[in-house]
């Protein structure tokens, strides 16, 4: 059984990648078609989460000059039991939080800190279960692409 407290949204799994395309539509359609990846759920035209197997995926919009920019072209989120708690012991190691403690209205409470070789990590702890219809989500009906 799973320590995290359920959200109909995240995926089950503690470490979900992050990928960021410059067109997330696009990017979830290739997938699919290319290597069996579902989509799962889809917020606006920004981000997507996508299903392989037992595990997700997220797709985040970001722009073709993104890694020139100095932006990050990915990131892991790792779900957490006690976010303020791991929040904490992170600053007091020197972590840099770049996004500080903020809880979403869809009900996960998060922070977002680069570690020492200048990856972007984003910790993220479920608050309550929020249907994501209420955020702009929109739960996505697998349409095999065989």
């Amino acid at each position: 059984m799973s320590p995290y407290r359920p959200n109909r949204f995240m995926p089950a799994s503690a470490v979900i990648p992050v990928l960021t395309y410059s067109d997330v539509r696009a990017a979830v359609e290739w997938h699919g078609a290319t290597f069996g990846f579902r989509e799962q759920l889809r917020i606006a035209d920004h981000r997507a989460q996508l299903g392989i197997g037992a595990d997700s995926v997220v797709f985040a919009q970001g722009s073709v000059d993104t890694a020139t920019a100095g932006w990050p072209t990915h990131s892991i989120m790792v779900r957490v039991v006690d976010v303020d708690a791991h929040h904490d012991r992170a600053v007091v190691c020197g972590a840099r939080v770049t996004i500080p403690l903020t809880t979403y209205p869809f009900g996960e409470r998060q922070y977002t800190a680069v570690d020492i070789g200048g990856h972007v990590w984003t910790f993220s702890q479920t608050v309550a279960d929020i249907d994501p219809a209420t955020w702009e989500g929109v739960t996505v009906t697998y349409a095999s692409h065989a």
